[in-house]
């Protein structure tokens, strides 16, 4: 089948590596000439928006997804004029904007932090008052990898806050005192037939995620059903088809929604080596009327980014249990070049993450020996 993708970065080229030895073909639309996706598929150089290109990239698919959620809803409405596109528009609404994302949580019986809408500067000293501090100010819309928000601690620095964010609509949001932050990974196919991944723990810096255990290690076998009957309520409410990561809080023994991502997760990337079926498989399975893979963990694994600068190759390599995906990108402050996911058992994890400590620098102090 031809699949065309909204995106052509290592999300897309990964959605491309799982789709070929199933017999797949891919076309991407990406406004940057070298988006790295290009390495594996045709590329169609356009902004997101450009009518001309997503004519183009429907006429050359059967199917279209997307691996970058913020894919303007009129280019998604396009599409899905011309040919299927799985996850539906009504995904990407709910995602780009926290208050609907916010509401759709409550809608599915998963709990949110306490929160205040924000449009205009006169509603701040209000939501400050019913919100308490700290908390933080989230702009209602473009916003990912710790961008588009602040922290307040003081009531005085709301107004501040505010301007930095350009005074757009915002979010006002408690800050959960929480113990984790886990994600959930769904797949629902095009005949409503949904698999799920086991909780995930993350651990970040500076806002972008840098490690994550999978399975999340001591989660309650409650706490796993929970966090999937919501889950089965969310896709079932949207229709949707494909993979979902829904990012939540773990605080006193109860979840709290914090984001949803209508598409493949970098937390997912362990699925790769430490999963039955991969979520890159998965996802293609479903937009293209396939059932879903097993979802099993093939057992303990760490996914690491790497972020900013990839260390010495050889070093990694020699490192039992390591598998290394470089993404084909250049290297720059932050950017996320690949990531390495380490298999094996508890002594195995141990000794690797030991090393990588040496060879990528502020790694999250996490015991994985536990």
């Amino acid at each position: 089948m031809r699949i065309g993708v909204l995106g052509g970065g290592q999300l897309g080229r990964m959605l491309a590596l799982a789709g070929y030895p199933l017999g797949h073909v891919f076309t991407f639309l990406d406004p940057a000439p070298d988006a790295c996706a290009g390495q594996v598929g045709d590329l169609i150089v356009a902004a997101y928006d450009d009518a001309e290109g997503l004519g183009e990239l429907a006429a050359r698919s059967d199917v279209v997804t997307y691996e970058f959620e913020n894919v303007p809803e009129s280019a998604a409405e396009q599409v899905v004029g011309e040919v299927p596109l799985w996850p539906p528009p009504q995904a990407l609404g709910a995602a780009q904007d926290r208050l609907a994302e916010k509401r759709l949580f409550a809608s599915v019986g998963l709990a949110v932090a306490p929160y205040e809408a924000v449009s205009e500067a006169a509603d701040l000293e209000r939501a400050v008052a019913r919100v308490g501090v700290p908390c933080l100010l989230k702009t209602r819309r473009q916003g990912y990898d710790g961008k588009g928000q602040v922290r307040i601690d003081d009531p005085g620095d709301a107004a501040d806050a505010f301007r930095s964010l350009g005074e757009v609509p915002c979010l006002l949001e408690t800050v959960v005192p929480f113990e984790r932050e886990l994600s959930l990974l769904a797949v629902r196919s095009t005949t409503g037939e949904s698999a799920f991944y086991p909780l995930i723990e993350n651990h970040h810096r500076r806002g972008i995620l840098r490690l994550s255990l999978a399975p999340a290690p001591a989660v309650p076998d409650a706490l796993q059903r929970h966090a999937e009957s919501v889950a089965t309520h969310l896709l079932d409410s949207l229709g949707y088809v494909g993979v979902v990561a829904i990012e939540m809080f773990e605080a006193d023994g109860e979840l709290l929604g914090n984001e949803m991502a209508p598409r493949v997760h970098n937390s997912g990337h362990y699925s790769i080596e430490g999963a039955v079926t991969s979520q890159f498989e998965n996802h293609v399975r479903a937009v293209t009327g396939a059932p879903p893979g097993p979802t099993a963990p093939t057992g303990p694994a760490i996914m690491v980014n790497l972020i900013g600068e990839v260390p010495d190759v050889d070093a990694l390599l020699a490192i039992p249990g390591l598998h290394l995906h470089l993404y084909g990108k250049g290297a720059r402050p932050g950017r996320k070049l690949g990531h390495v996911t380490l298999c094996g058992d508890p002594a195995t994890l141990g000794r690797g993450v030991d090393t990588l400590r040496r060879l990528v620098p502020d790694l999250p102090p996490v015991d994985v020996r536990a």
